[in-house]
């Protein structure tokens, strides 16, 4: 009986150790499981304030790219209305200048019917 009492022994520490092996392998994937879930966690929160750092700074390059466009329009405008005044282009000019002609030609009409008239 001795030898059947050792034999059922070895197996059962054979047994037990194969268990242990498998909790150990259990324990592994699990440890592995709560670490993946730690770094995704750690991960999607850098994320998530990296992309609203980055959507930040973009506002903040709109802004400026927005002011340097309106100084850089309002500049263009103020060249060009220049440069209209200068060409004597200027719609303001335009119109008085008509006017001051239509005036004249108006003058100049009515001299011209009373020298017909008095001849």
């Amino acid at each position: 009986m001795v030898k059947t009492d050792t034999i059922k022994g070895k197996f059962n520490e054979a047994e037990d150790f194969a268990r242990k092996i498998w909790l150990a392998g259990l324990g592994a994937y699990g440890k592995s499981v709560e670490q993946a879930q730690g770094r995704y966690e750690k991960l999607s929160e850098e994320a998530s304030k990296m992309f609203d750092d980055l959507v930040e700074k973009g506002e903040t390059l709109e802004d400026d790219a927005r002011s340097k466009f309106k100084a850089t329009t309002n500049d263009v405008e103020s060249r060009v209305s220049e440069v209209r005044k200068k060409l004597g282009l200027d719609v303001e000019q335009s119109d008085q200048r008509i006017e001051e002609l239509s005036a004249k030609i108006d003058a100049l009409t009515e001299a011209v019917a009373k020298l017909a008239a008095n001849k």
